[in-house]
């Protein structure tokens, strides 16, 4: 029989983007138990540059027990597959997750950064796609809340030669209108459902507080904060055992 007074374990939630590094420990329930940090992501950020802006980001937290990761790319078995808003040979195969948890002296747990927003998002019910308009675009989708093979609708064309990325990232909408820029949130909207034909979609990331336009009844915009309060169900192990990549917790040794 379990001891109702036993501490609960505490995470260590850490959301990389390709502008700002966030962090914030979370308490059994995935409640932030303190205001999140953040800082400016290092350019040019190799992995070693990040590993330590990482660790001076998160040494004032309060104490946990464990570490969840959210990374801008694609993400196998705790290693880094792809790094599109970082530059360098160095990120190829790059196994983050046991690099920090060596560091930080905590076991780690990685996925791509909207994946674990997504985590933070869904109800769980149907096919629900998760976009997050950062710096670039992030995606996730999920079936009846578990994760489906990776897409990086990110790096596919939209638009003549444009990527996602470029047709609707941070550099785009500081070089365009703001009604401008809607429109094409709504274009990535529609080519979303007729690639996939979700039940729900949610925009996350920082840039949908700049969506201004009337969105379709079943799209829905999130708060930014899941990027950090997603980590909590990286360790739900029913949620892990069906992620891909779920062989990538890091023990520390």
């Amino acid at each position: 029989m379990s001891d109702p007074t036993a501490r609960q374990p505490q995470t260590l939630a850490i959301d990389i983007g390709g502008t700002g590094l966030k962090a914030s420990v979370l308490d059994e329930s995935g409640k932030m138990v303190e205001k999140h940090v953040r800082v400016a992501t290092p350019n040019p950020c190799t992995p070693d540059i990040l590993v330590k802006a990482l660790t001076r980001l998160t040494t004032p937290l309060t104490s946990y027990d464990r570490i969840s990761i959210g990374f801008p790319g694609v993400v196998r078995d705790g290693r880094i597959i792809t790094a599109p808003h970082f530059k360098g040979k160095a990120w190829r195969d790059y196994p983050l997750a046991e690099t920090l948890a060596r560091r930080l002296g905590k076991p780690a747990r990685l996925l791509n950064d909207a994946e674990v927003q997504g985590l933070g998002i869904i109800k769980g019910q149907g096919l629900e796609v998760v976009l997050t308009l950062g710096t670039g675009v992030g995606s996730a989708i999920f079936s009846n809340g578990a994760l489906t093979p990776h897409l990086e609708l990110a790096q596919h064309p939209i638009h003549k030669d444009e990527t996602y990325n470029e047709y609707v990232g941070n550099a785009a909408r500081q070089a365009l209108s703001s009604k401008k820029w809607n429109k094409r949130v709504l274009k990535v909207i529609e080519h979303v459902y007729s690639l996939v034909h979700y039940d729900v979609l949610y925009l996350g990331g920082g840039n949908a507080a700049n969506v201004t336009v009337a969105l379709p009844a079943n799209v829905h915009i999130s708060s930014n904060d899941a990027g950090i309060t997603g980590g909590i169900r990286l360790w739900n192990e029913v949620v892990w055992s069906g992620a891909l990549g779920s062989r990538a917790a890091s023990p520390v040794h």
